[in-house]
């Protein structure tokens, strides 16, 4: 069996970019995220709660009607965005 030729260092493409995966080390949130992302989802929650047992009695959530849904919806879910970036 043939021997394979053995190549040259010139003869290999220079490599400009190093492609191995970099681990960044990040610390823990601060307590003032984690504070937000909590208040945003309790706020979503407690909008929708009100929502339900007071909005006849509150004549300006009761004139949003179904947008109330929007926007305690709309708190929970950036809350729940917000834990992607959670440490």
């Amino acid at each position: 069996m043939p021997k394979s030729k053995v190549r040259k260092k010139s003869d290999q493409p220079l490599k400009s970019v190093s492609r191995t995966p970099v681990k960044i080390k990040a610390g823990p949130s601060s307590t003032v995220y984690v504070a937000v992302m909590l208040g945003l989802m309790i706020v979503g929650l407690l909008w929708l709660v009100v929502y339900y047992l007071a909005a006849e009695q509150i004549s300006w959530m009761n004139d949003l009607g179904a947008y109330n849904f929007l926007i305690g919806f709309g708190f929970m879910v950036v809350g729940l965005i917000m834990t992607m970036k959670w440490r």
